[in-house]
C-alpha cells in the first residue's frame, strides 16, 4: 500500500511542518481494510460521530470508554485504512471522514454501514454519547 505523508486534504496554515501523518492514497484504499476498520464498535462510534458532526472533530470530542493508548490505536487503524484523515492543529489531532474518497471507491457503503449502525443502536437502546447526532 502506498502512503501519502501529507494529509488527505491540503494542510491549513496552522498545521505544523514535520508532523504530517501518513494516509493511504485514495487509489490504495482497499475494501477489506475499510471493512476491518469499521468492524470494531469503538471505531464505528468514531465514524458515526464524524459522520454526524459534518466536519472535523478532535480525538477528545469523541469520548471512548478505553485507555488513551487504545483510543490512539483505534484512530490509527481508521487512518491507515483510509476511513479518516488526521491533521495536527497545535497539540490536537483533527479528524475527518474521507467520505468523498470512500463514496467514489465504494458507492453507498458508508451510508449503508451508518444506517445499519443507527438501526442496531436503536434496536439495542444504545446512544451515541455526548455530542452525537
Amino acid at each position: 500500500m502506498t502512503f501519502m505523508t501529507s494529509p488527505a486534504r491540503p494542510p491549513t496554515a496552522s498545521a505544523q511542518p514535520g508532523r504530517a501523518l501518513e494516509h493511504p492514497a485514495a487509489a490504495d484504499i482497499r475494501l477489506e481494510e475499510v471493512l476491518h476498520a469499521l468492524s470494531d464498535p469503538m471505531r464505528l462510534t468514531v465514524v458515526r460521530r464524524l459522520a454526524g458532526g459534518g466536519g472535523e472533530l478532535s480525538c477528545s470530542d469523541v469520548p471512548l470508554p478505553v485507555t488513551k493508548s487504545t483510543t490512539t490505536h483505534h484512530y490509527r487503524v481508521l487512518r491507515e485504512a483510509g476511513v479518516i484523515s488526521q491533521t495536527y492543529r497545535g497539540t490536537s489531532k483533527m479528524n475527518a471522514l474521507r467520505r468523498a474518497d470512500l463514496d467514489r471507491l465504494f458507492p453507498g457503503l458508508l451510508d449503508r454501514v451508518l444506517e445499519a449502525a443507527d438501526a442496531q443502536a436503536g434496536r439495542l437502546g444504545e446512544e451515541l454519547g455526548p455530542g452525537g447526532p
